[in-house]
């Protein structure tokens, strides 16, 4: 079993999503520790980017404190080395295509798994253009994670056979953010999803309550949480680690 498949080894998964460097490396080290403890079974990292057009407005602020405090991937790789001394909770880095052309895709792929990263999330990356990275994935013994929105019907079943590590779906259309509601049926989805494959599928985009967790893992295999916790981060700058944990903790029971 696969790191990532073991996060979903005991019961519903909590998956939160911080963007490195903010408020700075050294706390998004001290946040990865806490949510650890607070129960998160699977660790989404962001690698800040200057245009994440799937970010709505508190994850692309996020991105631009993180770059002006100089979180560059470099660093964010040393991060990982020093967080892999102390914990083996699975890891996933979150990023943009044009940050790891910049860095050059063989030498980003290699070192996230020589550096102990389980897998990889590329929203910008369409299903039709994975060919350039999943080889090199595949290699390196990283998985891929594929994206699925409510506007993918047909090419649902397409994209799980192929799918490694978990199926990540898209719960709204539209950028990362709290939502009041969810509209879209995660059920169906999912359903879509588990006649093609029998890797997990995790909610993701718009979930900020304990209320719409337990919903969302209630027809799939766990909820991934980004906006609320950043904007946590945002809140309280280099004093947010308690206030992080203590929410993980929240949606975590939620989920049991």
């Amino acid at each position: 079993m696969s790191n990532i498949q073991q996060a979903f080894a005991n019961g519903k998964a909590f998956i939160p999503f911080i963007t490195c460097g903010d408020p700075s490396l050294d706390v998004t080290e001290q946040l990865v520790y806490a949510m650890a403890d607070a129960g998160a079974d699977l660790i989404e990292l962001g690698i800040p980017f200057s245009d994440p057009t799937a970010e709505g407005p508190v994850i692309q602020a996020a991105n631009v404190r993180a770059l002006a405090g100089g979180a560059t991937t470099d660093r964010i790789f040393d991060m990982v080395r020093r967080i892999r001394k102390n914990t083996d909770i699975p890891m996933v880095f979150m990023t943009y295509v044009n940050v790891i052309f910049s860095y050059g895709a063989e030498k980003f792929i290699s070192t996230a798994a020589e550096i102990g990263m389980d897998g990889l999330i590329l929203p910008d990356l369409p299903f039709e253009e994975k060919g350039e990275f999943d080889p090199l994935c595949k290699a390196h013994g990283l998985d891929l994670i594929s994206l699925i929105a409510p506007t993918s019907h047909e090419r649902i079943a397409m994209i799980a056979r192929e799918a490694s590590g978990f199926v990540y779906c898209v719960s709204s259309l539209g950028v990362t953010g709290v939502r009041s509601s969810i509209t879209t049926d995660i059920g169906a989805m999912v359903g879509l999803v588990r006649q093609s494959t029998d890797i997990p599928c995790a909610v993701g985009f718009g979930i900020s309550t304990p209320e719409q967790a337990a919903e969302m893992a209630a027809v799939s295999d766990g909820a991934i949480v980004g906006s609320a916790i950043v904007k946590l981060c945002g809140e309280y700058g280099a004093d947010c680690v308690p206030q992080v944990a203590a929410y993980v903790r929240r949606m975590k029971d939620a989920l049991r």
